[in-house]
């Protein structure tokens, strides 16, 4: 991959923002955040995705604390860093390091090779999630495109 810096507004669409996702466990929203990517990068496969993601929380919960979780994975045959933000309508169980539940997940599936580019996204997505005010204005969202915009304000 090229060395550039990515940012966080350069891997999210709308297309990839869902506000008030139903989802009654870790397994069922990690389902339908891997049908989501795959409906909107069909060259991804729907299977690998979801399967990817949960061997990732296999080796450690990916829920920082506060309600927030980042999954994420690397991907065979993914050409490029993709984003989806989806708050949930009611708090799951995620297994997070303050035993909290959560409703507000920040996904990134990347390249196989992409590894300074993940780590850097990681630890971006850690420090705008860490600050309690931003993610209360995303919980405070009732629609995806007022959710999308927000995540992009400075």
């Amino acid at each position: 991959m090229a060395q550039t810096t990515l940012t966080i507004e350069s891997i999210i669409s709308p297309a990839l923002t869902r506000c008030g996702v139903s989802g009654s466990s870790k397994k069922r929203v990690l389902e339908y955040i891997a049908n989501l990517i795959a409906q909107h990068f069909p060259f991804l496969d729907e299977n690998a995705i979801f399967t990817n993601l949960i061997c990732r929380e296999r080796l450690g919960s990916t829920g920082i604390g506060q309600g927030i979780a980042i999954p994420h994975c690397r991907l065979e045959n993914c050409d490029r860093i993709i984003g989806a933000l989806i708050t949930l309508k009611d708090k799951i169980p995620f297994d997070a390091i303050d035993n909290e539940p959560v409703d507000l997940l920040f996904v990134l599936i990347v390249p196989q090779e992409a590894t300074s580019e993940h780590l850097d996204l990681l630890s971006q997505l850690a420090q705008k999630f860490n600050d309690r005010r931003f993610c209360e204005h995303l919980r405070d969202c009732d629609n995806d495109e007022t959710l999308f915009r927000r995540v992009l304000e400075k």
